[in-house]
């Protein structure tokens, strides 16, 4: 079975604002529990923030704990699951990159930390304004439900200011000083962007260096003065986020899996897996069939 990909349409969101969607979390868990009760992606960004109840989210195959004041980010395209100890309360947006961009023409939303790479952590804890944001959400809520004139113009500028927020929160716990060079942080999303469309059949440098039109140290450099990984990893660790998804969400043998990700064969795909995950690839299939 591959992993369902979830869009805006199919929860239960307003009939004028069709590119984004926003409610109160225990509300999103009930009215959509059949949509989200298993892994799933989606085709929109979305930003959760968690003000009671505590358990686990899992995204890529990374586990973070759920408890108050936890913001979690996701991407189009990351696979996440939900997992509750205790009952959760907070607010849940998402939207469409149309929906942020068309009215921020000048800013993007990878301008963002927390959006910009996937090598980022996708989760903040809040320590000094979690009652300030918490009030932000609960507005941009209300605006939701409401019909105000202007309503689609107030909402993305309460999201615009939500990220402003939590940008600088999380850029207090995280090193980004090096991150300011706005061509560095454009050439790691190309890269990223490539990568996403060739990590299957390109493993080498050189050829996301060709793509980019920079030399292989000069797009190393940017790798690492930006995430502070190589290029090298960076590609591998693709591969394998791509090889977990496969091995996890499809029906493929990992024979197949080893054909679909280009290796010459199985064994120098489970070589390789190994010594980047720490596990084989059967090993990591029965840890996670346990689940």
């Amino acid at each position: 079975m591959k992993i369902t990909v979830l869009n805006i349409d199919q929860f239960k969101n307003s009939k004028v604002l069709k590119d984004v969607y926003v409610n109160t979390f225990s509300q999103h868990i009930n009215l959509n529990q059949d949509l989200i009760n298993k892994p799933h992606s989606h085709n929109f960004y979305l930003c959760v923030l968690f003000s009671e109840g505590t358990g686990t989210h899992e995204i890529d195959f990374n586990s973070y704990s759920i408890n108050p004041g936890k913001v979690f980010f996701l991407k189009p395209g990351q696979t996440h699951f939900w997992k509750f100890d205790t009952q959760p309360k907070g607010f849940i947006f998402f939207h469409s990159q149309e929906f942020y961009e068309m009215t921020f023409v000048n800013h993007r939303l990878t301008n963002f930390p927390f959006f910009y790479s996937y090598q980022n952590p996708p989760v903040i804890s809040l320590k000094s304004n979690h009652h300030d944001l918490q009030k932000k959400f609960k507005d941009l809520y209300q605006e939701y439900v409401d019909s105000e004139i202007f309503r689609n113009l107030k909402i993305v500028n309460i999201i615009n200011d939500i990220y402003i927020d939590l940008t600088r929160e999380y850029t207090s716990d995280l090193d980004l000083s090096n991150n300011s060079h706005s061509s560095y942080l454009h050439i790691l999303e190309n890269f990223e962007h490539l990568l996403d469309q060739s990590y299957d059949k390109q493993k080498l440098p050189k050829f996301y260096a060709d793509k980019l039109n920079i030399s292989t140290k000069h797009l190393n450099r940017v790798v690492k003065e930006t995430i502070n990984k190589t290029t090298n990893q960076m590609i591998s660790d693709r591969v394998i986020l791509e090889a977990k998804r496969l091995i996890v969400h499809s029906n493929s043998s990992l024979s197949n899996i080893s054909e679909t990700l280009e290796f010459s064969d199985y064994a120098y795909f489970s070589k390789y897996f190994k010594s980047k995950a720490g596990i084989t690839p059967t090993n990591f299939k029965k840890k996670y069939s346990q689940k």
